[in-house]
């Protein structure tokens, strides 16, 4: 007999809601919930394909430990025995730093990726940590860490009432939006236009959102921080700037001026290949329009001013005025983010508290770059011990990270790995053990992270669609387990992860006088958390506490998780509002415009002015049934226009003698790959594109489909050395390449 459930999609940023159709404890079918209080019904052809994903053939049912050189099927006991006597010996040797953590995106799509693996950092004490950010976002964090003083203060484009949207290197008809939670992002975009606004996409390429665009710029790849500075220089120039109730929480204006002064739109006109006139144009158009947002996503995060560009599209919204106002750009505010303190000075944000310790790369928001996590691991220095263990969860940086081979070597000279992964992958198969979690389909869902970026502010929570089937572990229990065994108290309760996570938070409020629970006890408190589990007691408890909550009695008609479970739906908070200067965490209390690394850097981009690269630049690409390197297994999400092929302009083909369909040659300064050549003039000249996520033919893996169509893997194209210097992040777009046609056998 089959019945329905809800869950809220895990596969995209957009977490649109699902309605699944389970056959016994198969997901046989899913549609978007009509009556989700976010996505209202919408779906996109990942969530349509849930059950597929779900119910791969090849993910781990059981864990996996080496023995003699080979992974073989073994008790969850035994698995955590052999994590316990891996890591701790490492650690009492050669010190906490020895172990690296790597944490993947999906982490920030699972209730437990979020809940626990900050226990397990702080636990081992680390700083050697990796994450996908510095492969992604990390220049929009720092950003906005300097600007406002928290990296976590992001403000997304009012979509639903703005009048002009200003997209750059975006392209959120593939992606669904990234770093702005909005499901039904294409809609949205086409409401914008049907109520008369305006839509301008930036980008090399004319991607399926440029097409929809009012105006497409085809920007040279790189070259996006140019442009804003230059749009920047026009508003003070023309006398276009208008802070309006922005202007008692900036400071930095003048200085900001005469940083930009140089920067006019005929001194970049070359190196953006963007006519001034055009430049001109945006800057006055932005300043005009009644209300305007200005976004950018990972096409002008991923390349050498990742943080300057980053930094741009936020001084571009304070300059007109449109920052933290509806129509504009706001910050979001979550139900499970800490309660709102009084606005005024923070303890503000710091960079390069320490050092990678090979090239001494700085450290920010507490990561190391990924594209160092090779020579890390496999490099000498006086400057400390190599990483000699590794703890990666949902993570796959073999295929991620730059220059994937020299890690791929660097893997198999650690003394011990772990790897959380539902898949024998391209980096877990290094791993001497490997924890499977369950379907996602057998795991609750909360989203801690893209509500903190969402459009609309809004709360759901939806339980396991299904029951955990025998021989799994929960994914919250395996993390819990981890940390227990990499931190010296193997075979303790995993529950104790939990109730320590209660306790030091509980801790805290009752002392805090912003506090609802101020001077309370919180044992007495601690008594109160409903739930069936440590993870919904944990989110009752942030519910409780935040700033919708019900502050443990003290807001009768706040959230708690059963008022939660009583909305499947989920509970609609209400559109986004202005929240200056509450979200400021600078030290003092105001948006500071022009902070000193930005100044340090501004050089870099003057420089930038006068260089050009005359052969053929790389950029990446996104599909809509894709996400990194997750979902090649699943036949119904490849295939079709989702294929690994070189995007080449027409010229540059003929120029090059290569033929559509023909392979091509394509080398980077880390190594060379041979694709499919695809002549397509949705690429400017100059340009060619390959997608991101693939080469799945190492040896080792268990990823039937993905191995039978591999592709490659782009960024074995890049040899790592390639850093936005603030961030840390990796230049994936606009790095130079060599094409070539493949001679006929």
């Amino acid at each position: 007999m089959s019945r329905t459930a809800l869950r809220i999609c895990p596969l995209c940023e957009a977490t649109c809601g699902l309605t699944l159709t389970i056959e016994g404890t198969k997901v046989t079918g899913a549609r978007g919930d009509r009556e989700d209080v976010f996505s209202k019904g919408f779906i996109c052809p990942k969530g349509a394909s849930f059950g597929a994903v779900d119910g791969d053939p090849d993910r781990l049912r059981t864990p996996l430990v080496r023995k003699d050189g080979e992974l073989r099927e073994a008790t969850w006991e035994e698995a955590f025995d052999a994590v316990a006597a891996g890591i701790r010996p490492v650690v009492e040797r050669y010190g906490a730093n020895s172990v690296g953590v790597v944490l993947g995106n999906p982490n920030v799509h699972t209730m437990a990726g979020a809940l626990y693996p900050p226990v397990l950092i702080a636990g081992l004490g680390t700083r050697s940590l990796f994450t996908a950010s510095t492969v992604d976002q990390m220049p929009k964090h720092v950003s906005s860490g300097l600007l406002f003083g928290d990296a976590g203060a992001i403000p997304v484009p009012d979509l639903d009432r703005t009048d002009h949207l200003l997209l750059i290197g975006a392209n959120p008809l593939e992606s669904n939006g990234s770093l702005c939670t909005a499901a039904d992002f294409p809609g949205k975009l086409k409401a914008l236009k049907a109520r008369g606004g305006t839509l301008t996409v930036i980008d090399p390429r004319r991607t399926r959102t440029a097409k929809l665009a009012d105006r497409h710029i085809p920007v040279r790849p790189g070259a996006d921080a140019l442009l804003l500075a230059a749009m920047t220089h026009v508003l003070f120039d023309e006398s276009l700037v208008d802070l309006g109730e922005l202007t008692p929480h900036v400071e930095g204006i003048a200085e900001l001026a005469e940083a930009v002064r140089e920067f006019t739109p005929e001194a970049v006109a070359d190196a953006c290949d963007v006519e001034p006139a055009l430049i001109r144009t945006l800057a006055r158009e932005l300043a005009a329009a009644p209300t305007a947002a200005v976004y950018g996503r990972i096409g002008s995060c991923t390349v050498p001013y990742g943080t300057l560009a980053s930094w741009l599209v936020d001084v571009l919204n304070i300059l007109t005025g449109n920052l933290d106002r509806p129509g504009g750009a706001l910050f979001p505010q979550a139900a499970t983010g800490r309660t709102p303190r009084p606005a005024g000075p923070g303890h503000g944000f710091q960079l390069a508290r320490w050092h990678s310790r090979v090239s001494r790369h700085p450290e920010a928001k507490g990561e190391l770059p990924l594209s160092a996590l090779a020579e890390e691991i496999d490099t000498a220095t006086d400057e400390g011990e190599p990483i000699r263990a590794l703890v990666a969860v949902a993570a796959n940086p073999v295929l991620s990270a730059p220059d994937g081979d020299r890690l791929d070597k660097a893997l198999d000279a650690l003394d011990f790995m772990v790897s959380v992964d539902p898949y024998l992958n391209e980096t877990s198969r290094h791993a001497d053990v490997v924890l499977p979690p369950p379907p996602p389909s057998q795991s609750p869902h909360h989203d801690f992270a893209f509500n903190a970026l969402a459009v609309r502010n809004q709360v759901r929570y939806t339980r396991p669609a299904v029951p955990l089937e025998p021989g799994r572990m929960a994914e919250t229990e395996i993390l819990a387990r981890l940390t227990l065994a990499a931190t010296g108290m193997h075979g303790a309760d995993p529950r104790a992860v939990d109730d320590l996570v209660v306790g030091q938070t509980l801790g805290k409020a009752v002392g805090d006088p912003h506090s609802p629970v101020h001077g309370r006890d919180p044992r007495e408190l601690a008594e109160q958390l409903t739930g069936d589990t440590g993870p919904e007691r944990r989110l009752d408890m942030m519910l409780r506490l935040g700033p919708y909550g019900d502050g443990f009695g003290a807001r009768p008609h706040g959230l708690s998780l059963a008022r939660l479970l009583a909305a499947p739906h989920g509970i609609d908070l209400g559109p986004l509002r202005p929240r200056l200067p509450q979200p400021l965490k600078t030290r003092s209390g105001r948006i500071e415009l022009l902070p000193q690394p930005i100044v340090d850097d501004l050089p870099r981009l003057r420089e930038g002015m006068r260089r050009r690269t005359d052969g053929l630049v790389l950029v990446g690409r996104r599909h809509l049934r894709s996400n990194n390197s997750w979902m090649h297994n699943v036949p119904a999400l490849t295939g079709g226009t989702n294929r690994c092929t070189l995007h080449i302009h027409p010229e540059d083909a003929e120029r090059l003698g290569v033929r559509d369909g023909a392979p091509v040659r394509v080398k980077g300064a880390g190594g060379e790959v041979t694709a499919p050549a695809e002549v397509t003039d949705s690429v400017r000249r100059g340009v060619v594109s390959l997608p991101h996520g693939w080469g799945h033919d190492r040896p080792g893996t268990r990823l039937n489909h993905a191995a039978a169509d591999p592709g490659v893997n782009v960024n074995q194209l890049l040899d790592g050395s390639l850093l936005d210097p603030l961030s840390g992040n990796a230049v994936l777009n606009g790095v130079p390449v060599d094409v070539a046609a493949v001679p006929a056998p």
